[in-house]
């Protein structure tokens, strides 16, 4: 029996170690698999080149249109507030001007009619004034009683009431307030009103001609304030959420950078396009409103990039089926070692896998080692 329990350990352990032997020339096999040996005589002459790895994914980019346009904020619709007709025109297209420059001349008999309700209105408050003055004058001395004096007052009071709401129905009409003391004063109405620029900027459009009849509801001309400027860039649903407010952006072929302000809740249905809103910083001379550019967005805009991840070119991936390998040079030749592609841009992409920064990755001639590397696992 003793003899029996030895000799089935015996067997046991030469199972075991028959096991292990077969574990480790497994392991062997596949260490040899991924690594083979190419001369280098054979690297010169196949035209392979390498490139060390380096951590700078944030520089895999993506280009996407991006149009210039102006803030609301920053554009004022000059119109017509009266019915009239076009006098004279006192700018062009793209002529730049201050606040309070002229614009346009309009005749209006409309406005004449509101600057005689102006006169009458400054006749009656006048006349009122004179009026409660003597009242109080005669009340002083005892000869009127005091109903006489607060209905006086009440008289003035009404007729300033009307005065200041036809100065204000002027100041609407684009009337400046020394030009209505100026009618004031003189009892002369104007012919013709001349609308001024609220603030300065740019003529953008010229809507109107001269001799052309307009109303309250005609828009005359545009101003905009090119000091500031926006980008707007369509970037697809999918994608959206990459790129988050407050990230830097590149405008391709300028000097410039622009800031992403926000993104829109909207996607639009035809296109499935979710429009970026950036502001353009530097000068903003150097690009138009309207113009349609390009802008390049880093593919990993929330910068929560996670360790060992690479940039290479797209030259430098092999792939075997779905998987995606590159090639470390090694002291022998080169080792496959299998790598995830986690973004990818034009002719550059971004891995992740069992490498190390400083090491050799070959970034040409990736075909050759391909089938040098699919040969040997071919013979063994």
């Amino acid at each position: 029996m003793r003899f029996f329990h030895s000799w089935v350990q015996a067997r046991l352990t030469l199972g075991a170690m028959v096991a292990l032997c077969m574990f480790t020339s497994t392991t062997q096999s596949a260490e040899r698999s991924s690594m083979f040996a190419v001369a280098s005589s054979q690297v010169q002459a196949l035209g392979i080149q390498t490139a060390p790895l380096l951590n700078q994914a944030d520089s895999v980019r993506t280009s996407y249109p991006a149009q210039v346009v102006i803030p609301p904020t920053a554009e004022q619709v000059i119109s017509s507030p009266v019915n009239g007709m076009i006098s004279q025109l006192l700018v062009q297209a793209n002529d730049a001007v201050r606040a309070g420059a002229p614009l346009v001349r309009i005749a209006s008999a409309e406005y004449g009619q509101q600057q005689l309700q102006l006169l009458q209105a400054g006749t009656r408050a006048r006349l009122a004034a004179q009026a409660s003055q003597r009242e109080q004058a005669l009340f002083a001395e005892g000869l009127i009683a005091q109903r006489r004096v607060q209905e006086a007052t009440a008289a003035l009071m009404d007729a300033n009431a009307a005065l200041m709401q036809a100065k204000a129905a002027l100041r609407l009409m684009g009337m400046s307030s020394a030009s209505i003391d100026k009618v004031l004063a003189s009892g002369k109405p104007q012919d013709s009103l001349v609308l001024a620029a609220v603030q300065a900027g740019i003529v953008t459009d010229m809507a109107v001609k001269p001799g052309q009849r307009v109303d309250p509801t005609t828009a005359l001309l545009h101003l905009a304030q090119t000091g500031t400027l926006w980008l707007e860039i369509q970037v697809p649903v999918a994608e959206s959420a990459l790129w988050l407010p407050g990230t830097k952006l590149n405008v391709v072929g300028r000097s410039l950078t622009a800031q992403i302000l926000s993104r829109s809740a909207m996607v639009e249905s035809g296109s499935q396009m979710v429009t970026l809103r950036a502001l353009v910083q530097g000068k903003t001379s150097l690009v138009r409103p309207g113009e349609v550019l390009s802008v390049d967005l880093p593919t990993a805009a929330t910068n929560n990039l996670t360790s060992g991840t690479w940039e290479l070119p797209l030259s430098a991936v092999a792939h075997d089926g779905k998987q995606a390998y590159v090639f470390v040079r090694t002291a022998d030749g080169f080792e496959a070692r299998a790598v995830q592609v986690s973004a990818s841009a034009g002719q550059r992409v971004r891995i992740q896998g069992p490498v190390k920064a400083g090491e050799q990755v070959a970034v040409s001639g990736v075909v050759a080692l391909k089938g040098a590397w699919l040969h040997q696992k071919e013979a063994q």
